[in-house]
């Protein structure tokens, strides 16, 4: 009977963790060795992800794809706050990362989170490019990934005001 009722403090325990809404601290800055970037958007999810989807399109980039995070975790019946994920690349250059290390496929294509914290504020957030050559011991591809940053900050920079 004691194992039954443990059982039942721990399913009771495990429901109300899933139910309990996310983020309850604001959303802290990414550290600073995370190879994180983020800028403020000026405007809502919706709006954010638009400019970054028209931007990519304009820039003649081969957009992915968009996954809705928070309605996943609604559809797993967990609290999120907005968060989309928005996924787009330039395959000719894309490709010299892969073509120096398998593993950079980790990080391509370019992934950009848009997500609401707490306040209301939108971010936009990215993977830095130095970040990656580091992390995939990427040495000789150094223009390219000078101009993957040039382009992922003029993309997330749709998201400022003007």
């Amino acid at each position: 009977m004691q194992r039954l009722k443990l059982m039942v403090l721990a399913a009771v325990l495990a429901t109300a963790a899933i139910q309990t809404p996310a983020m309850a601290e604001p959303l802290a800055a990414p550290a600073t060795d995370s190879g994180v970037i983020r800028i403020q958007s000026a405007y809502s999810v919706d709006e954010t992800v638009a400019r970054i989807k028209a931007d990519v399109a304009a820039k003649g980039i081969k957009f992915f794809s968009e996954i809705d995070q928070s309605a996943l975790a609604k559809g797993a019946g967990i609290a999120l706050p907005r968060s989309t994920l928005v996924q787009f690349g330039n395959p000719p250059l894309g490709i010299q990362f892969l073509t120096a290390s398998p593993y950079s496929g980790l990080d391509w294509p370019v992934r950009m989170l848009v997500l609401q914290d707490n306040d209301g504020n939108v971010w936009v957030a990215w993977t830095d490019f130095d970040y990656i050559a580091h992390r995939h011991h990427i040495t000789d591809r150094d223009a390219q990934f000078k101009m993957a940053s040039e382009v992922a900050a003029s993309i997330a920079s749709s998201a400022r005001a003007k």
